[in-house]
């Protein structure tokens, strides 16, 4: 069945993507969780054709030997959702359930339940970032990619994506920001050694990675970041205003016209000639979104 490009929110698990509440609820089930008999009963195909998927947000599958024992005592009890390699008859590319894959593998077991989708790729991403999000522990960054493939991949706009996936514009903006850390430290917030919050909080250091280290060896926590990028801040706007003093009166005028007109602090500076760089300071995404609107208003 073929998915309406229209976004739709997933929110409310799978079943609000798939359609068929029976099936999609064993696949969105937690491990462990009793099932409801289906009215149609998964397939079931050897392990060896399925492939692992091209849109898995997931990088890192690690501490599954308890899910694997669980496996191997009490088999695969989740299908998991394929769609069907173009070219390969018998082989089938996993959309959600590849942890559960990877478990049934080191479990030994030659055949696994599986649902059957022809899914076009935008489903596919979409559906195996809900899956790992509803199963939580999916890295913030590894969230972000997600995020970001979405947007330049399918041209899905940050609004589109937040109604999908059933979350907030701001939390997927916030996101999306880790992205603008050196891999380095995206690296420490995948294995846990810094959290997202850390992670944004470094954003606002002229050196992330240094400062990322120091948390680590400090233990610093978000609250002792934040008090410490409000010194930064401070030692900039000390160096603004004595960039301002400088300024001629014609120029400080404008830039008083300027924040009338928008309500926002403004800054103007001089790069030789004619040239003049034009400053806003944006204290919240929603001021953002109403610079934008008035920037791009026709």
């Amino acid at each position: 069945m073929s998915l309406p490009s229209k976004p739709r929110g997933l929110g409310r698990g799978l079943s609000a993507l798939l359609g068929d509440e029976d099936v999609s609820a064993a696949v969105a089930a937690p491990i462990g969780a009793s099932r409801p008999p289906a009215q149609r009963p998964p397939l079931t195909v050897s392990t060896a054709h399925l492939r692992a998927g091209r849109y898995q947000p997931r990088t890192r599958f690690e501490n599954i030997d308890l899910l694997v024992d669980s496996v191997r005592q009490f088999g695969l009890l989740q299908p998991i959702l394929v769609r069907p390699v173009a070219g390969e008859p018998e082989a089938y590319e996993i959309i959600a359930g590849e942890r559960r894959w990877r478990a049934a593998q080191k479990a030994q077991l030659h055949d696994v339940p599986v649902v059957i989708r022809s899914l076009d790729d935008l489903d596919a991403l979409q559906l195996a970032l809900v899956e790992n999000l509803q199963r939580a522990d999916l890295s913030p960054v590894d969230e972000a990619q997600g995020y970001r493939r979405l947007i330049n991949d399918f041209n899905q706009t940050q609004e589109e994506i937040a109604h999908t996936m059933g979350k907030s514009r701001p939390h997927i903006a916030n996101t999306l920001r880790l992205l603008d850390l050196p891999e380095a430290v995206r690296e420490m917030i995948r294995r846990d050694a810094l959290s997202a919050g850390h992670g944004r909080a470094l954003l606002a250091f002229p050196d992330p990675q240094a400062m990322a280290e120091r948390v680590v060896a400090e233990k610093l926590s978000v609250r002792d970041l934040e008090r410490l990028a409000a010194g930064e801040r401070l030692k900039k706007a000390t160096g603004t205003k004595r960039a301002v003093a400088a300024k001629s009166a014609d120029t400080r005028a404008l830039e008083k016209r300027i924040e009338e007109a928008l309500g926002l602090k403004v800054s103007l500076s001089q790069r030789g000639g004619e040239k003049t760089v034009l400053s806003l300071e944006i204290d919240s995404y929603d001021q953002l979104d109403t610079v934008v609107e008035r920037l791009t208003r026709r």
